[in-house]
């Protein structure tokens, strides 16, 4: 007599998390304001949750250099950016970094800016057989036409390369993105799309009250403008976009929040625009909360942060066809896009048939928030643990096959 088979139920049992040391270097962080800052503070933060152990290095900033809860913070000396004086520099040397790592070995080297500071920390993490992954925040060789050094570009571009070259892994916002780094000879190249902080970038944050300071009652649009006043921001365009609009809606207001060396030059090309300078946390919030279409005509963006806290804020988008705007904004449903090479009178007409139906342009901020509510951060930095247990494994293996070299670092 044969018995019957066994019949096994096997249950797919979840992949066992890996806590990780982690040393992030960035030349911008909080309270400086800017897309990098925002989002590499995002990544601390969601790393901490996630029972990571962080250490920051970062350069010194004026009035804020506190320890930042949950995570050993490094302040190096800073020299200011030429033209953002708001802005600083890291000047550290490869010794300095590889005596603050060598008695305790991160696991990885994380490099989020590729200034003088992040040179030296991809230097002195490879003198010390550390995995380093990077990533490509700034089309630093595109802005060189703004600034009337063009020919800088391919000496930019050729530094870049070398630098992201010599990194485990560099991770880019969009697959785009990727595939322009690739064919200008990048290698290892990963994909981590960008998050948005939702829980500060809210709806629920709109202010009458602010509405009123800028001079708009409640049936009055307002054009809303977050980013760094700069050449390379293609402003020009809001500069041409501005009277179009005023001459369709009188009562229309633009509302322009950041700073830069081109704001002494906006502010005579936009008389009656409000200028509103920097802004934080929940103060930034609300005035992206209290627009009602958000102008957006860069075409030098890596990603373009702003986009994604816009849609969170239930503002629809504006902008060309590329980078967020390409991958988040749906024409018709939460924005509209104009092709990437349109003259400016294309982007005017979007413009202007976004405000004509103001029942639209309501139905579209409830759209835009909803698209919004999926981009949280936490399966953000579960992409960035992956890029990260890439390297490591990728070196302990390069460790243990070669003779003579340092033994990898014992993770906890």
């Amino acid at each position: 007599m044969t018995s019957a088979p066994i019949e096994l139920e096997v249950d797919e049992l979840p992949t066992r998390q890996r806590h990780f040391r982690v040393a992030v270097v960035t030349e911008t962080y909080p309270p400086e304001v800017n897309g990098v800052a925002r989002s590499i503070a995002c990544v601390v933060k969601g790393l901490q949750a996630r029972d990571h152990a962080v250490q920051l290095l970062r350069p010194r900033q004026a009035g804020s250099d506190s320890n930042g809860p949950g995570h050993d913070e490094v302040l190096m000396r800073g020299l200011p950016v030429p033209r953002y004086p708001h802005l600083r520099m890291g000047v550290v040397s490869k010794r300095t970094l590889m005596q603050l790592w060598a008695p305790r070995r991160p696991d990885v080297v994380h490099i989020a800016t590729e200034g003088p500071m992040g040179w030296s920390a991809l230097q002195a993490a490879r003198q010390l057989k550390l995995p380093v992954v990077s990533e490509f925040r700034t089309n630093f060789h595109a802005y060189a036409q703004h600034y009337g050094i063009g020919w800088l570009r391919r000496p930019l571009l050729a530094y870049l390369r070398k630098f992201h070259n010599r990194c485990h892994s560099t991770m880019v916002p969009n697959a785009t993105l990727a595939g322009e780094l690739m064919a200008q000879g990048f290698r290892h190249v990963n994909v981590i799309a960008r998050g948005v902080d939702t829980q500060l970038f809210d709806p629920s944050r709109r202010s009458e009250t602010l509405r009123e300071q800028w001079g708009a009652a409640p049936q009055d649009p307002v054009l809303l403008h977050v980013g760094r006043l700069a050449a390379e921001k293609n402003l020009q365009l809001l500069v041409d976009l501005w009277p179009v609009v005023r001459r369709h809606h009188p009562r229309a207001r633009l509302v322009l929040v950041g700073d830069g060396p081109a704001r002494p030059e906006l502010e005579q090309q936009l008389p009656g625009a409000i200028f509103a300078g920097m802004r934080h946390g929940e103060d930034l919030a609300a005035h992206y909360a209290s627009g009602d279409l958000f102008v957006f005509p860069s075409v030098t963006e890596t990603y373009g942060n702003v986009t994604p806290e816009a849609l969170a804020s239930g503002l629809p988008v504006l902008a060309y066809h590329y980078a967020a705007a390409a991958l988040l904004v749906r024409s018709g449903v939460n924005g509209a896009t104009v092709p990437l090479g349109s003259p400016a009178a294309a982007f005017a007409d979007r413009a202007l048939e976004l405000l004509a139906d103001r029942q639209r342009l309501s139905a579209m901020r409830v759209a835009a928030r909803d698209g919004a509510e999926s981009m949280g951060w936490d399966g953000i930095v579960q992409g960035i643990e992956q890029v990260y247990a890439s390297a490591i494994d990728g070196t302990s293996v390069a460790l243990r096959a070669g003779a003579g070299l340092l033994a990898p670092a014992v993770r906890a």
